[in-house]
């Protein structure tokens, strides 16, 4: 614990003081109109089951919502005969504007159905078969555990009875990354969660923690302190090749990928308090990203290249914020929130507040809890 705590001291300067420059431009959230949907009773032996899940990932959406057969503009039928499900939506003229059977797991299919039917109404990617990570501490350690995107199915991946945080899930959801100290030292672990083959992939002297899986999954960024300062690291996707990417004096971690692999965001205190910065994933000198904020840390560059979310500080707690990478334009997301992490979306954000796990609609503002009961909750990772 002392080794992690002064980690965190080395990186962060506690001290520093939140100040939002006068001129910083501010993102203007406006609420969309979402497609109301009267999902009627699903037949079949796991038709209940599957009628709860139609509901709730419609609610979660964000471009979709629940209305009656008055209201609603788009009717869902279906059967979930015990595995599977066939669905159907159908506009008040009769219209079919999705029909489609999908097998296996019957929340999974009912999954793949929102899906398909958000992408069909609104031509966005959908969110609900994607995956979560997170830090909880019910054991009394801090281990890792997976779930579905909406909190269903939550599993405790680690078991190893000592310090394991930093989770980073690969876009597709199948592997992670993580910071383990089973050796008594900061290393960086593997997993495979299809098999659960686990392997330490980078275990230099020193600090090596904080991965980020690359877009193509064949590379890993880091902080390592190798070569005696933390800075951020490319390496192989098992741990081979270090090729260095900051030289300064300064402490250097939290490192996020663009979309296409060529660049990095991360946060540095270089200037005093933390701050962001760009660079290249090849290496150079990075690029302060202005957001009229003293303390920034935790970046988490959005799917669709445009958004980086982070956190501020903010007395002595956290809040979750935004900035437009194009327009410079920031913006407040939540208040008293920590980790940020995007889903495939590009809209909505995942975020730890002490025993919970929340999701938030950066676009209407809509947050709801998906996670409790398992003691602290932190770090949250999102697959895209």
């Amino acid at each position: 614990m002392r080794l992690l705590a002064s980690i965190f001291l080395l990186i962060f300067s506690v001290g520093s003081a939140l100040a939002q420059s006068s001129n910083s431009p501010v993102i203007t959230i406006r609420k969309g109109t979402a497609v109301v949907i009267d999902v009627k009773e699903i037949g079949g032996s796991a038709g209940a089951n599957a009628t709860a899940v139609l509901k709730n990932d419609i609610g979660l959406s964000g471009v979709l919502s629940l209305g009656d057969s008055a209201s609603a503009t788009i009717a869902v039928s279906g059967t979930a005969p015990g595995s599977g499900f066939s669905g159907q939506a159908t506009e008040k003229s009769g219209s079919v504007v999705l029909q489609k059977s999908y097998s296996g797991d019957t929340r999974r299919a009912v999954h793949q159905f929102i899906n398909d039917l958000v992408e069909t109404v609104a031509g966005q990617k959908g969110i609900a078969t994607s995956r979560i990570a997170f830090v909880a501490n019910r054991t009394g350690h801090k281990e890792i555990y997976v779930a579905d995107y909406d909190g269903a199915n939550a599993v405790q991946l680690t078991h190893d009875n000592v310090i394991s945080v930093s989770p980073n899930l690969s876009p597709d959801g199948r592997k992670l990354a993580y910071t383990g100290y089973q050796s008594g030292y900061a290393d960086i672990y593997l997993v495979d969660l299809a098999s659960g083959a686990r392997n330490r992939i980078i275990k230099y002297p020193g600090t090596n923690t904080g991965p980020s899986i690359s877009p193509d999954e064949s590379r890993i960024a880091c902080t390592m302190s190798k070569d005696g300062n933390p800075d951020i690291y490319v390496t192989g996707i098992n741990g081979d090749s270090p090729r260095r990417i900051t030289r300064t004096r300064a402490a250097n971690s939290s490192p996020t990928w663009s979309p296409n692999g060529n660049e990095l965001i991360y946060s540095s205190d270089e200037r005093g308090g933390p701050q962001l910065y760009r660079v290249s994933a090849g290496g150079g000198s990075g690029q302060p990203i202005s957001t009229g904020f003293g303390y920034c840390t935790e970046p988490n560059w959005s799917p669709d290249g445009k958004k980086v979310c982070f956190n501020v500080r903010s007395g002595g707690s956290f809040e979750v914020a935004m900035t437009d990478l194009e327009s410079g334009a920031t913006k407040i997301v939540t208040g008293e929130g920590e980790r940020p992490a995007w889903g495939p979306d590009s809209r909505h954000v995942i975020f730890a507040r002490g025993s919970g796990l929340f999701i938030i609609d950066t676009v209407s503002g809509k947050e709801a809890r998906i996670i409790g009961d398992l003691g602290r909750i932190s770090e949250p990772t999102w697959s895209h």
